[in-house]
Order: C-alpha cells, then sequence, then structure tokens
C-alpha cells in the first residue's frame, strides 16, 4: 500500500512510522526533511509547504498513485502569527483535499482533536455527536473547527461521490520521544525543561479534567482505520481522565489550588510582555474541552489504548527529565544556549516566521 503523511516527522507521524508495516510505501511529506535514520529511514522524504502558492499542484504529484493519505501537519508556534497558523492549517488541510480529490485517492485520515468540540459539557464525556464548534478564545480550536468544517462542506456538496475520510480527534497527545520538542514550544528558552519534574509546587485550578493519549495509541488508531477502510470521526482518550492531582502526583509536587481565571490573567499578561510562548487560548483550552467517549472507535475499529493516561503523562516527564528526542527537525534536541541564541538573533518562538 502507497501511504502519503503529511506533517509525518512530528509528535504523531514519528509513532505512525514506528507502527507502520515496512513493506508498506511510505512518503513524507514535511517543510524540513530529517535524517535518513532510524525510524526516519522508513519513508521517502519530499519538501514542500503547505502555505505556499503551489502547495495544491506540488501535492497533487505526491498523491499520484497514493491509496492513503494521512493528513496531520498541523502547527503550534508562532502563537503571535495566527494569520500563519491559519493559512497552515486551515488553507493546508484545504490544499491537502484538493489535491486528494483530483488525485482520486482511496481514503484520507484527517488528524482533528478535542480541541474541535464546543464548550458545555466540562468534565463529562461525548461521542462524535458533539458540536464542532471549538473554543472561541482559542486559536488552534477555532482553526480545528474551520478545518473540520471545510471537510463537513465537501462531504455535503459531493455525497457519495466524496472521497471516503476519517477523522481523528484524540485529547492531548503525550509520548517520551516528543519531550523536546513539545517543552521548547511551551517553554521560554532560559527556562531549563529538566527544572519541570523538580517542581516543588503545582498551582492549577483542582477543577481540572482532561483526556490524554499516547502517540503510539493514536498511531495505532490510524492503522486501524487504514485496514477498515473507515470513515467518520473517531474519538481516542486514554483512561482515566487526568486531574491536577494526578499532574502533581506524577511530578512529585504539592498541588495548590488556583482559579482558572486567575491563572488565565497570569498567562495572558506574561505572553503579551513576552515572557513566556502559550496564549490565554490553550489555558482555557484546558478548562472548556470535554472528556471523551470513545466507545466508537472500540466498536468499529477494535481500538483499545495500551497506555493509560497517567502512564502517558510519566512517559513525558521522564522524557522531560531525561532530555528525550527524536532526530528529526520538530523534536530534535535543543540546548538552553541554543534556544537562547535563536531567540536573541532569530526572534522569539511565538514571534519568528519559522519555528
Amino acid at each position: 500500500m502507497r501511504i502519503v503523511i503529511t506533517g509525518a516527522s512530528g509528535n504523531v507521524g514519528t509513532a505512525l512510522l514506528r507502527a507502520l508495516h515496512t513493506e508498506h510505501d511510505v512518503v513524507g511529506v514535511v517543510r524540513r526533511p530529517p535524517t535518513q535514520q532510524g525510524v526516519y529511514q522508513r519513508a521517502d522524504w519530499r519538501l514542500l509547504d503547505l502555505t505556499g502558492p503551489n502547495a495544491i499542484a506540488d501535492l497533487r504529484q505526491v498523491f499520484d498513485g497514493a491509496d492513503v493519505v494521512v493528513h496531520l501537519a498541523w502547527g503550534f508556534q508562532p502563537t503571535r502569527d495566527t494569520q500563519y497558523l491559519t493559512r497552515l492549517g486551515v488553507g493546508g488541510t484545504s490544499a491537502v483535499l484538493q489535491a486528494a480529490h483530483s488525485s482520486g485517492i482511496g481514503q484520507l485520515i484527517h488528524m482533528s482533536s478535542v480541541g474541535t468540540y464546543a464548550a458545555g459539557s466540562y468534565g463529562m464525556r461525548v461521542d462524535e455527536s458533539w458540536p464542532t464548534t471549538g473554543i472561541a478564545s482559542s486559536p488552534y480550536s477555532r482553526d480545528k473547527s474551520a478545518a473540520e468544517t471545510i471537510l463537513d462542506e465537501y462531504e455535503q456538496r459531493l455525497g457519495s461521490t466524496a472521497i471516503p475520510i476519517a477523522r481523528m480527534r484524540p485529547g492531548f497527545i503525550l509520548q517520551r520521544a516528543a519531550a523536546s520538542g513539545l517543552m521548547r514550544y511551551g517553554l521560554p528558552g532560559y527556562i531549563p525543561m529538566q527544572l519541570i519534574p523538580r517542581l516543588p509546587l503545582l498551582p492549577l485550578d483542582r477543577r481540572l479534567s482532561i483526556p490524554l493519549v499516547h502517540a503510539d495509541d493514536v498511531a495505532d488508531a490510524i492503522t486501524r482505520a487504514m485496514d477498515h477502510r473507515a470513515a467518520g470521526p473517531f474519538n481516542l482518550a486514554a483512561e482515566p481522565p487526568v486531574g491536577r492531582d494526578d499532574v502533581a502526583a506524577a511530578l512529585g509536587a504539592r498541588p495548590a489550588h488556583i482559579p482558572s481565571r486567575v491563572l488565565g490573567t497570569l498567562v495572558n499578561l506574561s505572553w503579551k510582555a513576552r515572557l513566556q510562548n502559550i496564549d490565554r487560548g490553550w489555558l482555557d483550552l484546558a478548562f472548556t474541552v470535554p472528556l471523551l467517549d470513545c466507545s466508537r472507535a472500540r466498536n468499529e475499529l477494535g481500538w483499545m489504548p495500551k497506555w493509560t493516561s497517567t502512564g502517558a503523562l510519566a512517559d513525558l516527564l521522564d522524557g522531560v527529565a531525561h532530555n528525550a528526542h527524536a532526530d528529526s527537525p520538530p523534536l530534535r534536541q535543543r540546548s538552553m544556549l541554543d534556544l537562547l541564541r535563536r531567540d536573541v538573533t532569530e526572534g522569539l518562538i511565538s514571534s519568528r516566521r519559522l519555528p
């Protein structure tokens, strides 16, 4: 089977490369191709920018002869350039869909998110019928919702002639190998990530209740969707839901209740002052998204996560403590000195064009 994966060198893409059988013909579409070593030897890499003016035509060439396209590419930084992130996330999804349709591929698997869901059911489980209108204060959530709207309109317009589209809607995705990449996007360069597992105090709202899932389990769901030629949305999350005390226990820290509205104000002020890289929308997302009912993935794909949510969290934190990383550009190791150098010479990661 010929499989094309956009964003194949990122968090989920790296896990998917590990999961795919070696007999598959795999093409990775990325902006920064990785070195051909380790798991990244399993793909034929194509350099392509989904925000480029010729993205659709370039994608058509790559998609020619493909059985499945897995669309994982997404941007998380720069948080101060939301127009670029929208061009990449929403515009990139539109380009992939148009190219996939004109190339006549057999199936499109789109990486959506719990972030596509509307507010109104925090701490409660929802199935795939819950509204996908997103969280207004989160640029990430708005773009995930807009991307699904593009898929909705395509399916409504073409009906039975549309490409079968499976939409994976996972909770927050963690794995050890992504520790360096995830922390780099979330922490300012002047804070060594190895300090995180040594926090003595965790100031967080006691109401926190979020769905987590390990990247390996998301990759397993994607391969099952391929095998079943599945279509439609699938929630993906591990058990149990993770709360503030679970995070504190994993860190060995003492929990302290700080209302989310106070935290939101602090996050917003520090982001505007350019002291850290995460906008308030991410905190709003954590205290707004629902929990996930994963019955459909279990019943239709036979999917059961191998990792518990607390196990996935522990795996990430072990990676944080040991500066774990992978060899691709999005996940590779960066020293604090390198991060500070780029902050000074190229601008903060929340502002510069190429994070």
